[in-house]
């Protein structure tokens, strides 16, 4: 069964404590938070006082997606806040080794996330030190954007390459999920499915996380 993590990127940022507590009280696994820089991506969502208020209310692990420039130094930061999953972008980090055990020696599991265009074997040096791959099946930035089709044939190689390197991470797909493409999703090899605009644009965000869930 898939790890359903909704992005708060598409919450009421007016009522964040409501819906908090909404996906506290539904069959998700992981909030999905998503750090902009205005810098690394063409847009600003939220930073440390907001995160600091989700993580007062939230019951479950907190997925920490930075989409900035030279995330390392705030890594410290974002363990002190409570991330349990922190994914920083490959490129983003001139030194993704040193950003990958800076990581896990603050306690946090490590994530490399992917923009749709940069190729799946640029990890081939490093997947056996991560936990978990994000793959952007948009381009970073702004939630309700169109999935991009060729995701289900980089989730495909990035299978192949974690059996070929006996690597134990999971495979986490971001953006345009909805329940229209998630079940072949799921087939083509993903361990985790972030949703945004589908749950929190929904009538009834529980049932839509429950219909992924579900898949």
């Amino acid at each position: 069964m898939s790890i359903i993590a909704p992005s708060i990127l598409s919450a009421d940022f007016a009522n964040l404590e409501r819906d908090t507590k909404m996906v506290n009280n539904s069959h998700a696994d992981w909030f999905h938070i998503d750090i902009m820089d205005g810098v690394f991506v063409p847009n600003i969502s939220f930073g440390m006082p907001v995160l600091k208020a989700i993580q007062k209310h939230a019951e479950k692990p907190l997925d920490v997606h930075l989409m900035i420039v030279d995330p390392d130094r705030y890594i410290d930061i974002f363990s002190a806040l409570g991330a349990k999953i922190l994914t920083v972008h490959f490129e983003a980090c001139n030194h993704l080794h040193r950003s990958v055990q800076k990581i896990k020696s603050c306690g946090m599991k490590a994530g490399v996330a992917l923009n749709p265009h940069t190729p799946v074997n640029n990890l081939k040096n490093i997947i056996q030190n991560i936990d978990l791959v994000c793959l952007m099946s948009v381009n970073p930035g702004f939630g309700g954007q169109s999935f991009i089709e060729n995701t289900y044939k980089k989730i495909k190689e990035i299978r192949a390459l974690i059996k070929e390197t006996n690597s134990s991470c999971l495979v986490e797909i971001d953006g345009g999920v909805t329940n229209q493409n998630a079940s072949k999703l799921i087939t083509s090899g993903a361990d985790v499915l972030v949703s945004g605009n589908y749950i929190f644009a929904a009538e009834d965000p529980k049932t839509n996380i429950k219909i992924l869930k579900d898949l």
